[in-house]
């Protein structure tokens, strides 16, 4: 009897909407493996699939740019790295971009970036990297664990590397007042110290006075309102729908939504999301501010993923197929990756989208 039954969801898709939701999603998954044909929703082959990537990898003029800087600041050499973050001129997200890359380099040996500081005691550059690994090395030093599961050793010595590192950033920003690299890093790390928040506030206005829509620096912004943090979900959510609502044309800032969604979702699980009109409405609204972002973007790729997701869970399928097409055969990110059987995930969720859109 229940082999009959799973084979007539499989068959019909239309009665899986009377059946419970488990009996739904097997009756989708059955109905997606057997009958599916991706081809005809303008989706790519299950046989292109790559669950190693979230998107296009990034050009290969750029990955060798990467590599040479790298490889020179291992030689010792720190101007080509100075000359990286300088060609970036005033496009802040751009620049940031440049400085965690210098970042990550310098956290597999930083004798380079001493050499640089020393060259050049009065670059913001260089010691906006500086301010940044060492906050980097903190939270490497805390772990992702909860506060109650870090050791008190290791707590005090992050809090030390933390202090370290805000003063590294206060003392960098006045080198370039208009930059907002060293006040994103305080932002950063005032999390961790928590910052009560009147202390937070006037860190934050600094950020957006130089920046307003920085996306890092929202993001770290947003980390500081969660519940597990110094704020609340209520907190989170005001602060992550002002910033979908204002995020120019061709900016990533309206992700900053989906980050919030995520952090719900960790929390509570899929059932926490927001279910009003509006908030599916927002979804939307995102998913067209993310739209007009440049697909060589690294940073929309992992978003669309998250969009995908949440707009198959608000029942807005047309706006989720038109991800899952901008997705392609790519399915290495959150939320697939947390699954048991993240191809298998992702294909269900494309899978249901393309079979319910313009049915609601």
């Amino acid at each position: 009897m229940t082999f009959l039954l799973l084979i007539a969801l499989a068959v019909a898709p239309g009665l899986v909407y009377r059946v419970g939701p488990r009996l739904r999603r097997v009756g989708l998954t059955f109905w997606v493996r057997a009958r599916f044909d991706p081809a005809v929703h303008g989706l790519p082959p299950r046989e292109q699939f790559d669950a190693h990537r979230a998107g296009q990898p990034p050009s290969a003029d750029r990955s060798k740019e990467i590599q040479a800087i790298a490889h020179d600041a291992r030689e010792g050499d720190w101007r080509p790295a100075a000359a990286y973050v300088d060609a970036a001129g005033q496009d802040w997200d751009e620049r940031w971009s440049r400085l965690e890359v210098l970042q990550q380099i310098a956290d597999e040996g930083d004798t380079w970036l001493d050499d640089w500081l020393r060259a050049r005691p009065d670059d913001c550059t260089a010691a906006t990297v500086h301010a940044q690994l060492l906050v980097h090395r903190a939270w490497a030093i805390r772990g992702d664990g909860y506060a109650h599961d870090v050791p008190a050793g290791r707590m005090a010595r992050f809090m030390v590397q933390l202090n370290a590192a805000m003063e590294a950033a206060r003392k960098a920003a006045p080198l370039a007042p208009k930059d907002p690299g060293p006040w994103v890093v305080m932002v950063t790390a005032a999390r961790g110290l928590r910052y009560e928040h009147d202390e937070f506030r006037p860190l934050w206005k600094e950020l957006v006075t130089r920046a307003p829509y920085h996306y890092a620096g929202h993001c770290q912004a947003l980390e500081y309102w969660c519940a597990k943090w110094a704020g609340s979900r209520k907190l989170m959510m005001k602060f992550a729908e002002r910033a979908a609502r204002n995020a120019p044309a061709g900016s990533p800032l309206a992700g900053i939504y989906l980050h919030a969604l995520h952090e719900l979702a960790r929390r509570s699980g899929l059932s926490a999301l927001p279910s009003s009109h509006t908030a599916k409405d927002l979804l939307e609204s995102v998913a067209r501010s993310l739209n007009q972002v440049p697909d060589e973007d690294q940073r929309v790729h992992r978003l669309r993923h998250l969009l995908a997701q949440y707009l198959v869970k608000a029942r807005r399928y047309d706006a989720a197929l038109e991800q899952f097409r901008l997705i392609g055969p790519w399915c290495g990110a959150e939320p697939w990756t947390k699954e048991r059987n993240p191809v298998a995930a992702f294909d269900l969720a494309r899978g249901t989208a393309a079979i319910r859109a313009r049915q609601n």
